[in-house]
């Protein structure tokens, strides 16, 4: 339901129109105000009432009779009537500038590298004797795959809604698997558990880099590294790793991240059962972090072993659930967004494209994040209107997931339109990026 406090937006298509934009640009207000009320159904009663000027005196601008020139009546019709500053040669106005586009790093607060290792999601001593009387049960291989079932369920949902509202459940049941750790159980039950408990922490893990709270995500990482370590699952503690690699990047260390998937590759090929897909996959996070760093010939070489390795998969290999993800669409749009990092806007380009074709309806956070990458590439080579045509594609997913990391992508294209902004494409995309992600009342632009 539309805010009742909030001006109306005017249609994108009258913001880019020609003869919109030239009344703008010599502040003929009477013919503005003429085609806001036959273009957007905004009445002179509404139109002084936004704008805070008396009915007769707008009658008066629309019949010729008078002109508005001071300073702070343009700035009222540009808030009011929501017309960007720029097309009236005003300084770009609070309210144009969206909540996603404003959003800073919420980092947790620092804390001692002791209660980094032991997170805050683990229980107390009292917690434990409270569990202790409830988890005193029989488990079973059924009740392994029922855990594992609810985490391929909380992948799922991560994909489609992002990881802020799964948290509490998530954190809750790696208590509850934590707990049931404290009793002496069969090996096989036994290790299980540990392998449960090791992928709920690397998805809060997950759930917190998402959000670029990177202290805390890295505290659960270490804790799921911990856990897969307590039984030598080398793949998973790859996993973890090649999780801490990617984040790494993210936090504009190229260095920490290239040893972290070198570390991940190590683990994985000292174990005897990993698959090649493990492998392609990490060897499509080193090719990010070569590219990172800027190193055209390694990223080419790493690129090169993904899709060796991927090309020797079979049906039966006995791959790991949480590698399941990694498909041929994955594959491709890696290995474009591998190339977009190192500059190489046309290479990048039509793989990013085919595999946002093929890219699963419900990811929204991926897809979102794919054409983000696409529209990037698209500026990257000239291509203006594609690169809005795609990004304003790409609001709607990016709106419908809770996502920082998308809505980092977001401000990057964003700006990186700045040069184009009074274009009417430009104008276009920004208006249903407005309609989308609304304004924070009073915010500034970045």
């Amino acid at each position: 339901m539309p805010d009742p406090d909030r001006p109306q937006e005017l249609p994108a298509r009258l913001l880019t129109d020609p003869e919109m934009i030239n009344a703008c640009r010599v502040r003929d207000f009477g013919r503005v105000f003429r085609l806001v009320k036959t273009r957007a159904g905004i009445y002179p009663s509404m139109i002084a009432r936004r704008c805070e000027l008396t009915p007769s005196r707008v009658g008066e601008v629309i019949a010729g009779r008078r002109q508005l020139l001071h300073m702070d009546v343009v700035e009222r019709i540009a808030d009011g009537l929501r017309i960007p500053g720029h097309m009236l040669g005003l300084a770009r106005r609070p309210w144009e500038t969206p909540q996603a586009l404003v959003v800073t790093e919420q980092e947790a607060p620092q804390v001692a590298e002791q209660e980094q290792l032991a997170p805050a999601s683990l229980p107390g001593p009292d917690v434990d004797s409270i569990l202790a009387l409830t988890t005193r049960t029989n488990l079973s291989a059924a009740t392994l795959e029922a855990f594992r079932s609810s985490i391929e369920d909380y992948w799922r949902r991560d994909d489609q809604h992002g990881g802020e509202a799964l948290r509490p459940a998530v954190v809750g049941q790696l208590r509850y698997v934590v707990g049931l750790l404290k009793e002496s159980r069969p090996p096989a039950i036994q290790n299980g558990l540990y392998g449960i408990a090791a992928e709920l922490a690397r998805l809060t893990g997950w759930t917190y880099f998402d959000a670029r709270q990177y202290n805390q995500a890295r505290a659960y990482f270490t804790e799921a590294l911990q856990l897969a370590k307590t039984i030598d699952d080398r793949q998973f503690m790859a996993n973890v790793l090649a999780c801490m690699s990617l984040q790494a990047t993210y936090q504009d260390k190229p260095a920490d991240s290239l040893a972290l998937v070198t570390a991940a590759q190590d683990q994985a090929r000292s174990a005897a059962d990993t698959t090649p897909r493990v492998l392609s996959m990490l060897s499509m996070r080193e090719a990010f972090a070569h590219a990172t760093l800027g190193s055209q010939a390694s990223t080419h070489r790493a690129i090169t072993e993904a899709h060796s390795q991927f090309e020797q998969i079979q049906a039966s290999d006995p791959d790991p659930s949480w590698v399941a993800y990694f498909d041929e669409p994955k594959l491709i749009v890696d290995t474009g967004i591998a190339h977009g990092r190192l500059g190489e806007a046309a290479t990048a380009e039509p793989l990013i494209a085919d595999a946002l074709r093929r890219e699963a309806r419900n990811n929204q956070r991926g897809r979102a994040f794919h054409a983000f990458w696409l529209a990037r590439t698209q500026l990257d080579q000239g291509k203006l209107d594609q690169a809005c045509h795609t990004a304003t594609q790409a609001l709607e997913p990016a709106s419908a997931v809770a996502s920082e990391r998308v809505s980092g992508h977001l401000r990057e294209f964003y700006d990186q339109l700045a040069p184009h902004r009074q274009k009417p494409v430009a104008l276009a995309f920004e208006a249903r990026l407005r309609e989308l992600l609304p304004p924070v009342s009073g915010s500034l632009h970045p």
